[in-house]
């Protein structure tokens, strides 16, 4: 491993002994396991996708240090039907930032057939090399691993860190736990999901041995979780759901990706497969949506009311919107809050060129009267209050008059009590995010339910904000799961 990577606790330890396979849990690590015939496929393409890079690197005349495929596919820890190469175009730190993507896209494009654009800390070409799907990513060839130039610049001393130290029967178990996560709805950290991405789970593996010692220590798991040796720990968001070092970057908490709820619902999932080993937590039964018709009596039997914020796709990558929706989504909880709705929930989705944005608030419209608060009696602007509200223009429904903690206030009449028509006026100062602020039309950016529901997006919002359940009671009144993972 390059310099500059000092491993401590418990990296530095011997890997715990794995713990037996239950009979359920052996049979679905030989499903998931890739047959060996892909396997040769998959390091043909690899060295392929390798020397193609090397070779054009040097026609091009770009400064090309290293060109790297990692991740999954590099460790044989893939599941079936995930299965992508991470191509890694690493140049020498000299090639200035502003030249990083245009040379690493140039390179890319050369590799790749159907290349498409994406975007993540900064641009990258997806497409396809000898019928595989390949992300291409251009990053830098650093000396150490703690002073990455790039987010992906770590990325060789990761391989170098896990590759010697896996196993087959722990390779097998990674795939287990990626599944069983995958089960839960929370394997992979997308924006969407918040969840485990593939290193933090490699890594979970590796210091507790196998699949069945990372759920046995997720019992006396809390959150927050820390499981960081003595010394200096990572800087964290004050809401991190768990935190654990990066081996060769201490500095960098692996799962800075994983939301609280992801996490709770892990160590729910744990405790409850820990009591009931069933196969539905690697195979869950296909999910099928409520139709419109039963949504919309689950509504009337809740006698609430959903309003809709329905916008354009504003075209750009998922993990450019998900977070806006989230904020759109706070946004509307909070306006609706202070304004004296009470909002029962909230739900985005993202589907056939639209966004829509739900909210769930106890009624349709506000009494028609509301408590105006004034100063506390003794303050500087206690007179002025008064003036006010005692003028020969005012004309309060109550008042001026004192409450118990001596405050003053006067009952005003409502100008506005719908929701709909509230949200309406308020749409141009909600916090909505730049890309859904500048999707927003000119008029009628919110609908009642009713007159949008055959929309993709509203429907699939809407089966989001009511059939929120935990995976496994769902499950239990679901057909029965195939017996085995699809073949890759």
């Amino acid at each position: 491993m390059s310099q500059g990577v000092t491993l401590g606790p418990p990296w530095q330890e011997p890997v715990p002994p794995p713990l037996p396979l239950l009979p359920l849990e052996a049979e679905m690590a030989e499903a998931l396991r890739p047959p060996p015939a892909l396997v040769e496929r998959v390091r043909q393409a690899r060295e392929a996708l390798v020397r193609r890079a090397t070779e054009e690197a040097t026609l091009l005349g770009v400064p090309l240090k290293e060109a790297l495929v990692a991740g999954s596919a590099a460790r044989e820890t893939y599941l079936p039907g995930r299965l992508d190469l991470d191509l890694f175009l690493l140049f020498d730190p000299s090639l200035p930032r502003d030249r990083l993507a245009d040379s690493g896209l140039a390179l890319a494009g050369r590799l790749l057939e159907h290349p498409v654009r994406r975007y993540a800390d900064h641009p990258y070409l997806r497409g396809e090399f000898e019928g595989f799907a390949v992300d291409a990513v251009p990053g830098y060839r650093v000396e150490r691993s703690d002073r990455p130039l790039t987010p992906v610049d770590r990325t060789p001393f990761h391989q170098a860190f896990l590759l010697p130290r896996q196993t087959p029967r722990m390779k097998d178990d990674i795939r287990l736990l990626k599944r069983f996560l995958g089960g839960l709805g929370v394997y992979g950290a997308e924006v969407k999901t918040e969840g485990f991405s593939g290193y933090l789970t490699e890594l979970l593996v590796l210091r507790y041995g196998s699949f069945g010692g990372v759920l046995r220590a997720a019992q006396g798991w809390r959150i927050p979780q820390r499981l960081c040796p003595p010394g200096p720990e990572p800087a964290v968001m004050e809401d991190a759901a768990l935190v654990l070092p990066d081996p060769v970057d201490p500095h960098r908490n692996v799962s800075s990706a994983l939301s609280r709820r992801s996490f709770a619902l892990y160590l729910l999932g744990a405790r409850e497969y820990a009591g009931r080993p069933r196969r539905e937590f690697f195979d869950p039964p296909p999910y099928r949506p409520s139709r419109p018709e039963a949504l919309l009596a689950r509504l009337r039997e809740r006698q609430s009311t959903v309003s809709v914020l329905l916008l354009p796709d504003p075209g750009k990558v998922p993990d450019v919107i998900w977070p806006q929706l989230r904020k759109a989504e706070r946004a509307l909880r909070d306006t609706l809050g202070r304004l004296g709705f009470g909002v029962l929930g909230t739900a985005s989705a993202l589907s056939a060129g639209q966004v829509a944005v739900l909210v769930e608030t106890d009624r349709s419209a506000l009494a028609p009267v509301r408590v105006h608060e004034g100063p506390p009696v003794g303050i500087r602007e206690t007179p002025q209050f008064l003036a006010r509200w005692t003028g020969p223009d005012a004309q309060p429904l109550k008042g001026p008059y004192l409450t118990d903690d001596g405050r003053l206030c006067v009952d005003l009449p409502r100008e506005t009590r719908e929701v709909l028509p509230i949200l309406g006026s308020l749409a141009r100062d909600l916090a909505l995010g730049k890309d859904l602020r500048g999707a927003l039309p000119p008029e009628g950016a919110f609908h009642p339910l009713e007159e949008v529901l055959d929309r993709e997006a509203v429907r699939e919002a809407l089966e989001r904000l009511l059939e929120d359940r935990l995976p496994w009671l769902r499950w239990n009144v679901a057909s029965p799961a195939p017996a085995s993972p699809p073949s890759p």
